[in-house]
This record gives C-alpha cells, sequence and structure tokens, in this order.
C-alpha cells in the first residue's frame, strides 16, 4: 500500500531520516501512518496541534551497558535497552526482551506498538518496551540472576510504579521477573507494583501468565462470532511454543478446536491427533528442552528443522506467536490456498505487509497484535490494580475481567473500522480506535508536552 496525501508521506520519509537502518521500526510506523490518512482529514486540529509528528518520537530512549561476570569467571558485556515511547494516558507500560536480535530499532518498534495496544485495553497506560542482546539460552541460574541484577542496577534509575513498570516478552518469564524485582527491592529499598508478571507469593495476579495466549483466543471467538462462526471442530496451527502458543493452544483446545502444531526457532511439530500439551509443558516449562524432544514420546508426530514450514500445515485458524515478521507474502498465499479462514497474531506483527494484504484480500479474518495480543498487558495492568489496592482477585474474577476487556477491544476495532468506511477491516480498526484516545490525551496536555 501507499500513502495518499503527501503529509503522511513526507512524514514517513522523516522516519525513515531521522530513525536510520531500524527497518522493523519503520514498518510498524508505516502501516498505523496509512490508517490515519483519513483522520488527519477528519482531525485537522491533530495535524496543526503536530500529534503525528510527535506520536513516531519516543519521549525517552535509554541505552546502557551491562557488565556481569559468567560461571567461569570472565566479564561478559552486553547492550541494554529501555524506550519509553509515549504517557499520555499513563505510565509507560511494555515488557523486557531478552534475545540477540534485540537493538534500538526493534525496542523502537515494540514500544511503539505498545502505545496503541495499551490504550485499546481503556486502561490507564501508556507505551514503553525494553531489553537487552543477552541471550538466556544456555544460561545457569547464577548467571541469568547476575545479569539480571546488572541490568536492574541501572534501569532502576529510570522506573517507578507511576513512572514506568516493566513486564516480561521473550526471554524474560518468572525467573527472570524475581532476579529484576529482587535487585530493584534491594537498591530502591520499597515493595511497589514496578514489575508485572511476578510471582504470586509476592504480588502477581492469578491468569497472568495464560493471559496472552487466552485473551488471543477470546479475541479469536469474538471476530468468529462475526461470521456465526467458532473454534469448535476447526484444525488449528500456532508458531511458537512459550507462554503465549502454550496456553492459546490450552484456550483453543478448551474452545472445541484441535491444535496440531507448534514450533519453537529450531523447527516445527506437527501432531495430527492434536497437541498433547501436559507433554509440551514439561519440555519447554519444566526442562526447557528443544520442541523436538516432543517425537521422542509421541512416535506418531512429526519433527521438521526450520520454522516456515509450519504455515504449509492445512488449517482453519493460523495463530503465529512467536517473533515479529515470521509469517510472509509466500506463506499466506499457501494459507489461503488451503482455506484458512481466520488468521491472529499472537506475537508483535509477526505478519509481513504482503501477508496481511494477502488475507485481507482473499477476505480472511486477520487480527493485528496491537488489538489481539493485549490480553498479556491488560492483564498486567490488572495486576498493577492489585498490587495498589494491596488485594488480590481470583482466578475466575482475572479471566472474567480479561475477557471482558478482548471483547472491548474488538468492539472498539470494529466501530472505528466502520466509522471509517471498512467495517472488516480490524488492522485499520485497531490502529484508529488505539489512537484517538491518546490523540485527545495528547491534545489536552498542550504542544510543550
Amino acid at each position: 500500500m501507499s500513502f495518499k496525501t503527501e503529509y503522511m508521506k513526507d512524514l514517513m520519509t522523516r522516519v525513515e531520516k531521522n530513525h536510520p537502518a531500524e527497518p522493523e521500526f519503520h514498518q510498524a510506523v508505516k502501516e498505523v501512518l496509512l490508517c490515519m490518512e483519513s483522520v488527519a482529514e477528519r482531525n485537522p486540529k491533530y495535524v496543526e496541534a503536530g500529534i503525528f509528528e510527535r506520536i513516531v518520537e519516543p519521549e525517552r530512549a535509554i541505552m546502557f551497558r551491562v557488565s556481569w561476570v559468567d560461571d567461569a569467571g570472565k566479564v561478559q558485556v552486553n547492550r541494554g535497552y529501555r524506550v519509553q515511547f509515549n504517557s499520555a494516558i499513563g505510565p509507560y507500560k511494555g515488557g523486557l526482551r531478552l534475545h540477540p536480535s534485540v537493538n534500538l530499532g526493534v525496542i523502537k518498534f515494540l514500544g511503539f506498538e505498545q502505545i496503541f495496544k495499551n490504550s485499546l485495553t481503556g486502561l490507564p497506560m501508556g507505551g514503553g518496551k525494553g531489553g537487552s542482546d543477552f541471550d538466556p539460552k544456555g544460561k545457569s541460574d547464577g548467571e541469568i540472576m547476575r545479569f539480571c541484577q546488572s541490568f536492574m542496577t541501572e534501569l532502576a534509575k529510570h522506573i517507578g510504579a507511576d513512572t514506568d513498570v516493566p513486564a516480561g516478552d521473550i526471554g524474560v518469564g518468572a525467573r527472570e521477573i524475581g532476579y529484576l524485582f529482587g535487585q530493584y527491592k534491594r537498591l530502591r529499598n520499597e515493595f511497589t507494583g514496578v514489575l508485572t508478571g511476578k510471582g504470586l507469593s509476592y504480588g502477581g495476579s492469578l491468569v497472568r501468565t495464560q493471559a496472552t495466549g487466552y485473551g488471543l483466543c477470546y479475541f479469536t471467538q469474538e471476530m468468529l462470532a462475526t461470521k456465526n462462526d467458532s473454534f469448535q471442530d476447526k484444525t488449528v496451527v500456532i508458531s511458537g511454543s512459550g507462554n503465549v502458543a502454550i496456553y492459546a493452544a490450552e484456550k483453543a483446545t478448551q474452545l472445541g478446536g484441535k491444535v496440531v502444531a507448534l514450533s519453537d526457532s529450531n523447527g516445527y511439530i506437527y501432531d495430527p491427533n492434536g497437541i498433547d500439551l501436559a507433554a509440551v509443558k514439561e519440555i519447554k516449562e519444566v526442562k526447557r528442552l528443544r520442541i523436538k524432544e516432543y517425537i521422542e514420546n509421541h512416535p506418531h508426530a512429526e519433527y521438521h528443522e526450520g520454522c516456515k514450514g509450519i504455515w504449509n500445515i492445512k488449517c482453519d485458524i493460523a495463530l503465529p506467536c512467536a517473533t515479529q515478521n515470521e509469517l510472509d507474502g509466500e506463506s499466506a498465499q499457501t494459507l489461503v490456498a488451503n482455506g484458512v479462514i481466520a488468521v491472529a497474531e499472537g506475537a508483535n506483527m509477526p505478519s509481513t505487509p504482503d501477508a496481511v494484504d494477502t488475507f485481507q484480500a482473499a477476505g480472511v479474518l486477520f487480527a493485528p497484535g496491537k488489538a489481539s495480543n493485549a490480553g498479556g498487558v491488560a492483564t498486567s495492568g490488572l495486576e498493577m490494580s492489585q498490587n495498589s489496592m494491596r488485594y488480590s482477585w481470583t482466578s475466575e474474577e482475572v479471566d472474567a475481567k480479561l475477557k471482558d476487556i478482548m471483547k472491548h477491544i474488538h468492539t472498539t476495532c470494529k466501530q472505528a473500522a466502520t466509522e471509517y468506511g471498512e467495517p472488516n477491516n480490524y488492522v485499520l480498526g485497531a490502529n484508529i480506535g488505539g489512537f484517538l484516545k491518546v490523540a485527545e490525551a495528547m491534545y489536552a496536555q498542550g504542544v510543550a508536552y
């Protein structure tokens, strides 16, 4: 797709010039700005107040050295990042990612997406993201603890319960959050809800682990309901095998679907009888092994090296839950040819622009991650509320609130898309629906903001 107005085209050119060599960030910004042309025409005050120019620039970008000592006594050095992108509607909120692919551009892209995702939840949370190029794979608990303590020693200067509340992301689970929280508490001598995804024994929320995967399926179910359809008796393919993928598989199964494939960064498994989730949880959550271990005790299942082939499996519903740009145009064409009826993103921007265009042109129900994977940050927002109250809700209460939030997000997307003339375009609806609340807050707070 190309820009229809010179204003948005010029703004995109400036973004590319001011943020060179950051392709993921450019891709995320372009998707949003393409949806904003009609918004700018209807709301000239946003143009006059420079809202669009301001929203594509982070309020603050922090980069720092993380020095730590490995088990052999050798000093290791990584880079740490925190991009505090927009605080118009609340404190910065967004995960920390530990992965070798992390760089400033990737963190900017994730932080920018987080602005709209957080806005769609209806909760008072701004957008931010952080992380490091540290790779936790193959590291001992001691090494990960020492890294996390060093990382938090710097990060603690920039965050707080009413300033910036990080959470987990790729490479950051309960273990890492525990080490990070312990160091923050040690440095600041305070017990506050400065991180979400915490353990239940020290302020965590029930259902937080399951939230992104569950929320993904709740949103997908709402989408399917617009066509008088559901997960019942549908074949489902899910990429990834982390929290999002595992609990999306769990909820999809509860809703009547049959999940036949999961993956990790090395390859994917296909089980025509339906994935044995208990086995996957044991492999990934307890033993922390590769997904190929699954076939050791499931001889009827298949393991294939490489991840892309997972989209060749015939399915009704596809849920990409691994990483950005994992599903390209060629894979999208294969899915369409095999009869896919719905695709919902469980990761951040896992579908390339060509893939999105292919799904939309074919009339496939397509949900962008900023809408469909917002269940995780929504439940993080609920964890923040519980921390502020010094109170905990039951699993049933949190799950009911999560379900209501995902329904609200779906309604917001549908209403915005309909108002702007494309009722079935969830990409348009999510971007406009998320933008308008933030834009109004920015406008109200003045140009100096």
